[in-house]
């Protein structure tokens, strides 16, 4: 949930660390602080809240040296402070973590006993001051003998007085890379940091262990042993990680849907037809699952809601959703036969990479859906499909929710086909209508000023209601996540027949209700409840397909989405949802990309 960078080189440190940070606020901006090797000594300006605070201390006094590594926090263990930001250490070992240390408060206790004094409340000090107490003049096997004795989930950046020319690195369950530059080398969290500098990296494996200095990088496995790495190659530039005109990363995000859903689908077809056999997914395999599980979390969880529906309605397989936190521990039923699809945008969500290790203890298949190269979930899967969206830095997640989306139709088109349940041409039909799809996303976005229209009408809501039926349901809670997450307006989606039967009590005269009824089979259906809304003072804003009618009246404001079969219309629907949530937090003056006690990577339980 926090950023970490580190550098070594020619540059001066401090100015590396903080534009490093700035391409990682996404991971955390309650704090923010770093720490460089100073004259041989090691210089902390740490402060609370963003990282705006910590450049203007650093007007006053910024430390000068070309060795320093900093951090970009969001709280776990202990609130948003001055003191709780990190570094963490002391004059000798002072180190950046993201993760959490379950054991900490047994370390705690032993370390108070040998006469050590805590500051803070977190959790990170204690690692440091146990760093400090078993320095013995050799960083390498101090840091393995700290590392066997702490639980949980670290990625840690490390600095000793007495090795002024490097950094040290180590992690488990939490990313980290190191980047190769000219003279220059980089620890990070994440490749957007390191991007200005180099677009060469390597990806750390668990309880590796790097040694960086400005010409040289040493890899260490966890029996101290020296190691060869592969290097990899980011393959997307600075361009792509800035905002590129846009106001915000959100809004330049929601306009890139249409290029990124093009990127994850025409490489994967062949003939007119799905091909995911580069992803391992050949039409064998996809015959013999009993069952399949989608696991995932927020907004990856919504992207396997309509998944469920998808392939339930074309392939004709039981598809159980679980948010990941919960799979873990309702001891789910799990065989051979199964697959299990863990969706990640990051790779790193810790409940989802903890799914996909108890799917695997129990033999079933694992597939991941994850837009980032070689990260945990898509190393540890038996199978991947990348989703090719390129960096999302906004916390609101929009084009990964697209190419999520996208993923799934052509996963579930070739499950179908393979199972027999959609003919040849039948699937070639779908993929067609597929492949329309980015230009349809594009006359979609036509809708803005509509969007802004009703944003404005919901400033002064206090809470509101999606509602839909079917895949418009499934559509309607990741609507209202996007609402609630980034403008604090309180909002919940409810399956648009289940009002009756008790929230339909919270209707009052002038609450924004936002109905989505694209699905032709059900508008009927949809148009009554939304009648039983309006007949109670609800303002309804309701989102149709093109040539859909709705008797003057019924609603208040008419938002339409292209034409297109009914099965499409979530990858559609979606954009005005977006935009609504976009311009009513833009309106309200919230912080679009940053929203309160949110973080973009969720790599903590």
């Amino acid at each position: 949930m926090c950023g970490i960078v580190g550098y070594v080189g020619k540059r001066n440190s401090a100015d590396v660390l903080v534009d490093a940070l700035s391409k990682l606020e996404y991971r955390g901006y309650d704090s923010a602080g770093i720490a460089v090797m100073e004259q041989g000594d090691i210089v902390v300006e740490k402060c609370q809240g963003k990282l705006d605070n910590l450049r203007e201390r650093l007007a006053v006094h910024k430390p000068q040296g070309m060795v320093g590594i900093g951090h970009t926090r969001w709280a776990t263990h202990g609130e948003p402070s001055d003191i709780n930001s990190h570094p963490h250490g002391n004059k000798r070992v002072t180190i950046v973590h993201n993760g959490i240390i379950e054991n900490y408060l047994e370390i705690k206790e032993f370390l108070l006993g040998q006469g050590y004094h805590f500051v803070s409340e977190t959790d990170t000090e204690t690692v440091a001051k146990l760093l400090d107490y078993y320095y013995d003049g050799n960083p390498i096997k101090t840091i393995h003998k700290v590392v066997n004795e702490i639980r949980g989930s670290y990625a840690l950046g490390i600095m000793f007085r007495e090795f002024p020319d490097r950094i040290f690195a180590i992690r488990k369950d939490s990313p980290l890379i190191v980047a190769s530059g000219e003279g220059e080398n980089l620890l990070a969290s994440d490749v957007p940091a390191i991007l200005k500098y180099t677009k060469n990296y390597y990806l750390m494996e668990e309880n590796e262990l790097a040694e960086i200095t400005a010409d040289q990088i040493n890899f260490y496995d966890p029996h101290m042993n020296p190691i060869e790495k592969e290097v990899q190659v980011a393959n997307f530039d600075m361009e792509a990680a800035e905002k590129g005109g846009f106001a915000h990363f959100m809004l330049k995000e929601i306009y890139e849907q249409s290029k990124a859903v093009s990127t994850t689908i025409l490489p994967r077809i062949k003939d007119g037809m799905p091909d995911l056999s580069e992803c391992g997914l050949t039409a064998e395999l996809l015959k013999g699952f009993r069952k399949i599980f989608i696991v995932a979390c927020g907004t990856a969880m919504h992207a396997g809601m309509v998944g469920k529906y998808l392939i339930e309605r074309l392939a004709r397989i039981d598809v159980t959703v679980d948010i990941a936190s919960e799979f873990r521990y309702r001891d789910p039923i799990l065989s051979e036969d199964d697959l299990v699809i863990l969706i990640s945008q990051s790779g790193e969500t810790a409940d989802t990479k903890a799914a996909l290790h108890l799917a695997k203890d129990h033999g079933a298949k694992t597939l991941a859906f994850v837009n980032v190269k070689g990260s945990s979930i898509a190393r540890d899967a038996d199978m991947v499909i990348y989703t090719h969206a390129g960096p999302e830095i906004s916390v609101a997640s929009t084009k990964a929710y697209a190419v999520q989306l996208a993923a799934m139709y052509l996963l579930t088109f070739e499950l179908a086909y393979a199972n027999g349940k959609i003919s040849k041409e039948e699937c070639r039909s779908y993929m067609e209508q597929l492949t329309a799809i980015p230009d349809l996303i594009t006359k979609t976005l036509e809708v803005k000023e509509e969007c802004q229209f009703v944003a404005s009408k919901l400033l002064n809501a206090e809470s509101l209601l999606y509602i839909g039926r079917g895949l418009d349901y499934a559509l309607s809670m990741e609507g209202s996540l996007k609402l609630k997450e980034i403008s604090y307006i309180h909002s919940e989606s409810y399956a648009a027949g289940e009002l009756k039967h008790g929230t339909i009590s919270l209707v009052t005269d002038q609450m924004p209700v936002i109905a989505v009824a694209t699905q032709t089979d059900l508008f009927e259906k949809t148009v009554s409840n939304i009648k039983e809304v309006k007949s109670r003072g609800a303002k309804v804003i309701v989102v149709l397909k093109d040539g859909m009618k709705i008797e003057e009246g019924v609603a208040d404001h008419v938002i339409k989405i292209p034409q297109v079969e009914n099965i499409f219309t979530p990858i559609l629907t979606v954009v005005p949802l977006q935009l609504i949530a976009y311009y009513t937090s833009v309106l309200k003056g919230c912080d679009v990309d940053k929203p309160r006690n949110l973080a973009k990577s969720v790599t903590v339980e």
